[in-house]
């Protein structure tokens, strides 16, 4: 499991409370959903105003499990961290989230000593407007039509991704569907995440039992929600 934090609704001086909430939840979810590998993804669509190196360094002192970086951008880069999800945008046509972020991290990380994870991004239809949505400006695939859904992600792989992303977006009203997964699943070969709209233990549970390899929780860490 990751619990995603954006440092930019995330202030240095509130990382202890922060990561006491990521405890708690941790230790629920190992006890009812049995999860026992845990990882922070720290990242953001936009990110402007935070310096990630002095962040992710606090981070560190402060909580013990690896930290990867989720970029937004490519200029959410930074040594500091364990690993970067290198993403591509798969779900959508816009150049610069295919290629052009990542032709421009490529140049920064070609001494990096980062693990560096090929992934291919799906942004899913999650009720409502997402960050990734506005940002990339390309439109999320319809849970409607959960081939094109398949097809895509089997693309990613075929791309020679060593993981697939499906993401519903921060906040969002809707979670990728169990169906969803579990069709998703069983064409690929790699790892599956999913993240986006995931609000309860039960949500986390049908989401694993449908072939989700890693589940990802943010906004129940931004709004310090608590699983009863």
């Amino acid at each position: 499991m990751a619990f995603l934090i954006d440092p930019e609704k995330t202030r240095i001086d509130n990382l202890i409370d922060t990561f006491d909430h990521i405890n708690s939840l941790r230790v629920l979810v190992q006890k009812e959903v049995n999860v026992d590998h845990f990882v922070v993804f720290i990242g953001g669509s936009t990110m402007t105003d935070v310096n990630l190196d002095k962040w992710i360094t606090a981070a560190k002192e402060i909580i013990k499990i690896p930290i990867i970086i989720f970029p937004g951008s490519y200029h959410q880069l930074t040594e500091n961290a364990d690993g970067v999800l290198f993403l591509n945008l798969i779900s959508g046509n816009n150049p610069d989230y295919l290629i052009g972020h990542q032709r421009q991290a490529a140049a920064q990380l070609l001494e990096s000593e980062l693990e560096i994870i090929p992934t291919g991004y799906l942004l899913i239809d999650g009720g409502h407007e997402s960050a990734v949505q506005r940002v990339s400006q390309t439109l999320p695939l319809p849970q409607y039509n959960p081939e094109f859904i398949v097809h895509t992600a089997f693309a990613g792989q075929l791309m020679g991704n060593q993981m697939i992303y499906l993401e519903a977006g921060s906040g969002a009203i809707t979670p990728v569907h169990p169906a969803i997964i579990k069709s998703v699943k069983n064409q690929l070969d790699i790892p599956l995440i999913v993240g986006g709209g995931l609000r309860s233990l039960q949500q986390l549970e049908s989401s694993y039992l449908a072939g989700a390899d890693m589940l990802v929780i943010g906004t129940a860490i931004e709004q310090k929600t608590t699983w009863n």
